[in-house]
């Protein structure tokens, strides 16, 4: 007979080493975990040590925080070798890649068909869309996907160059022919925008449709430190009035970026914030 106080310590135990390893994954501190999951620090420390024992709202709580499912923070017992325990060691174990060949494959034995899930990026240059993507596409063991590096791709040279030999409107088309293939062949992803996609209404409203939309937001002067910080001197070089041009293009895109379901205020918030604030926004959504 299976003594009871031997398999509760095996299941904390088991369970605070997931925890802590998915936390430290996720790059959260203890405090910034036990804020984001309305824990105590001092119980995330109890919890990781095996010796907390987490009531299933809070587990929820956690899982959320840490972007990834429940049943994820439970892994079997170690001396459980049933089927479906090794699968979810296999499972656990598995990259991306391997786990999207293996979603695929289910999809295909089963007849399922996909429910694509896609996270869109929007805002302007230095918003921080290439440093939150790979981070949040990370979090959620999915794609992160540059669409102006699928432009550069299809017109074989840099976006400067794009403008500079064909222009705006060659640039659009192949945008929007990039999100449209991007929608037909991905599974979902998280996805960085153009900072002026919502100006083609067409491929604007094709996103708002297909994709949860994310807004992230920051003041002129804090877009201009980070394009300086980032060596980009183009919109200041030979333009004196390069401050007033890009505040009034941002009060110019403001209404359409608005229409994002999420809009993140970027300025002094860490990039791991700003990952766990849209994976708690994404996970209220499904309900």
């Amino acid at each position: 007979m299976v003594d009871q106080n031997d398999l509760k310590a095996s299941l904390l135990d088991a369970l605070g080493r997931r925890v802590r390893a998915l936390r430290l994954e996720a790059g959260l501190s203890v405090k910034d975990f036990a804020a984001l999951a309305a824990l105590s620090p001092r119980f995330v420390h109890q919890l990781e040590s095996g010796i907390g024992n987490i009531s299933i709202a809070g587990l929820a709580r956690a899982s959320v925080a840490l972007g990834r499912s429940l049943v994820e923070l439970a892994p079997p017992l170690a001396d459980d070798h049933s089927l479906r325990a090794e699968i979810w060691r296999l499972l656990a174990d598995s990259g991306n890649e391997d786990l999207v060949e293996f979603q695929q494959w289910l999809r295909q034995r089963t007849g399922r068909t996909a429910n694509a899930r896609f996270i869109a990026l929007i805002g302007l240059r230095g918003a921080g869309k290439s440093t939150v993507g790979p981070l949040l596409a990370k979090r959620l063991k999915t794609e992160f996907v540059e669409v102006d590096r699928w432009v550069e791709e299809a017109a074989d040279m840099s976006l400067g160059e794009v403008f500079e030999t064909h222009g705006e409107a060659y640039y659009r088309r192949l945008e929007r022919e990039s999100i449209q293939r991007l929608f037909g062949s991905s599974t979902g992803c998280v996805v960085a925008t153009g900072g002026s996609v919502v100006s083609d209404a067409e491929t604007w409203e094709s996103i708002k449709r297909r994709c949860f939309t994310v807004w992230l937001h920051a003041t002129p002067e804090e877009f201009m430190r980070r394009m300086r910080k980032q060596g980009d001197l183009r919109p200041m070089q030979g333009r004196p009035s390069a401050m007033e041009e890009l505040k009034a293009l941002l009060a110019r895109r403001e209404p359409l970026y608005a229409e994002s379901k999420l809009k993140i205020h970027t300025t002094q918030k860490p990039p791991v914030a700003i990952v766990t604030q849209i994976v708690k926004a994404v996970a209220a959504s499904k309900k």
